[in-house]
Formats: structure tokens, sequence, C-alpha cells
């Protein structure tokens, strides 16, 4: 399972910036731009509105209550009380709507999603808590039959909004999902205060409403596959003209670590407990909440290209944009939805 919830090493998409062109791009209204640090990554909001408010202040309120329910790094949230056996009341909106979303995406792939993953997504090292240098994993001693125990999105539940799990030691990662929630959660906020042409990113996941001024649609990149290529030397795979829809990415090719010859991917497949062994190397999802955006990445990162391409046939209103590697090549598979976006340069 992928830990999104890092440093922008896992950001698979990025927005192209038109702030230099803003006289062209609004002939009557200037852009309102938020830019920040949230969930661990990058944060950027861009939205046009005729009262011209700032709503920098309560965005950072939404996302510090948010982190104060899902987020695996805060001691005191919902979440790590729960992973701790210590939360006996209701959980909170935050992590029941996410929870919720969880369990039916699980359902829906057959727990190639499973937040109930940590153990093993620790045990690897790529969790929230890192004790050792990732290169240091003793592969033979992870015990990985066992933690497999702790795994299973089917071995918890939710009871009058409180969560029980059949093994105390279960634990949960919101991490691979919980980006795309906090995109929803800020887009939300913004349509409630009708605003309706903006765009959202958190750490790549992106939701784009309406349109700029003028009519053109918001610009959004998929980066090419390149083994640990920073943000400095990214390079673009495709552009996207996008308007009421959200896109997310998951890729092995940026966080992974090699021991003795072999490569091992963060992305921990939950049936065998070991990190994915197959040829695709990203997958972007187009789709209308950013939240199952998100999850569907993931999952389709953990089912790999054909099990993919079969799932989205079998389940309308899921594009997709997959990169895969072949005769050492890389080579694009995409549905039609995805064609239709595609910007000609």
């Amino acid at each position: 399972m992928i830990n999104k919830i890092l440093l922008s090493l896992f950001i698979s998409l990025f927005f192209f910036s038109c702030s230099q062109n803003a006289n062209k791009e609004s002939e009557t209204l200037n852009p309102i731009v938020i830019d920040g640090f949230a969930q661990g990554t990058q944060l950027h909001v861009k939205y046009f509105d005729k009262e011209n408010r700032n709503f920098s202040k309560e965005i950072n309120s939404i996302l510090d209550d948010f982190n104060k329910s899902l987020s695996v790094y805060d001691s005191a949230s919902v979440i790590s009380k729960i992973n701790r056996n210590e939360l006996d009341q209701t959980s909170d909106n935050y992590f029941l709507v996410c929870f919720r979303k969880s369990m039916e995406i699980s359902e829906k792939t057959n727990g190639a999603f499973d937040i109930t993953v940590a153990p093993l997504v620790n045990a690897w090292n790529f969790g929230a808590k890192k004790t050792k240098h990732i290169d240091s994993v003793d592969v033979d001693r992870l015990n990985i039959d066992s933690l497999k125990g702790l795994v299973g999105y089917k071995k918890i539940k939710e009871v009058n909004g409180k969560i029980t799990k059949e093994t105390p030691e279960m634990k949960l990662d919101a991490n691979a999902i919980a980006q795309g929630y906090a995109v929803d959660v800020i887009s939300d906020f913004l349509l409630e205060n009708d605003i309706k042409d903006f765009i959202v990113e958190i750490g790549g996941e992106v939701r784009a409403s309406g349109t700029k001024p003028g009519g053109a649609k918001w610009s959004v990149g998929i980066d090419k596959p390149l083994d640990n290529s920073g943000y400095e030397n990214r390079q673009t795979q495709a552009i996207l003209s996008l308007t009421d829809v959200s896109i997310a990415t998951s890729g092995n090719y940026r966080q992974f670590y090699e021991k003795d010859g072999i490569r091992y991917s963060h992305t921990i497949d939950p049936a065998t407990g070991y990190p994915v062994k197959h040829n695709l190397l990203s997958a972007t999802v187009m789709i209308a909440d950013c939240m199952s955006a998100d999850a569907y990445a993931t999952a389709f990162m953990v089912l790999g290209l054909e099990k993919t391409r079969e799932f989205v046939k079998n389940h309308k209103g899921i594009e997709v944009y997959l990169i895969y590697s072949e005769k050492s090549k890389n080579e694009v598979f995409m549905t039609d939805g995805i064609k239709k976006m595609l910007k000609q340069e």
C-alpha cells in the first residue's frame, strides 16, 4: 500500500502555473492563490471570486481539524487513538466518511485497497515511523505471515459510529486516501461559499471545478516515471484539460529501495504482504471525487496493468492513464475519457 502523506516524492501530478499570464487569463477577475504545506506535502489552491475573498485562514483551520482526525503522524488524532485502542467514544465525521469510503473501495477492489495494511507498511519501513535506514530492513526477519494476520478490511467494522477490530493489534493507515479526501473537503468548502471556478491540489491529488475567466479549462500535467527524479528534474508525460473532475496518481518509480540487487517498491500488496512486482509504473485515475481517485490509484498499483484494465472495463465512470514498461520501453494505456481530456501542444 502506498504511503501517500509524505514529502512530494510521491507527487505524480503538478500544476502548470499561469500566474505570469494573469492579464490574459483573467481580464475581469484576479485569481486568489493560496500556497502552503499540508499533510507533509504541497498545498495549492487557486480560485476566482467576484467578492475577492481570501479563505486562507479558513482552509488552514479545516486542515488542522482534518489532521486531528486522520493523521497517523499526530499521536493525538482519532486514527492514532483507534490504533492504540484508546478511543471509546464515537469517531468524528471526518474519520467516519473516510472509513466508509475505504470499506466501499476495499470491497470493490477485493482488498487491493485496504487501510488495515499499516502493520505491513511499517514492517517494510514505509510507514509514518521510520526506525531504521530503509536499506537496512532485514527481509528474512519481517515475519510477513504473522503480520498478515493483522491485515484485512473484513476484520474491522463500524458499529454505531465506533470502530471494532477483530484483533487489538490491528492498525489503520489512511494515507492512501486522506490527501484526496482533504482535497474534496476544501473543494466542498469553496462550493458552499458560492465559488465554482477553482482548482485544489494536495500532494498531486487534484480537483478542478468550472473554468478560468474566458472559459479555459484547468491544465494539469502527468509526470514521466523517472527513477528517483526530484521535483526539479521532473518531466511531463502528458497534459490534461480538466473541468468538474478529480485526478490522482500513484507510482512506484520514485519511492523504493534496493538491497542485494533487488528493488523493493513501496506499494505493498495486502494479500501477499510483499511489495508488488509487475510492470505498471504509474496509475492516474480520473473520477468525480478526489477521495475515490486517490484510493483507486493505490488499488490499481497493487492490481497491476491487466487486472486494472479489466477492472475499469467493468466499472463505468472510472478513467485511467496507465504508464507501464514493455520491452525496456515505457508504454501507455488510456481510456476514452482520458483521451478526450488530452491537451494538444
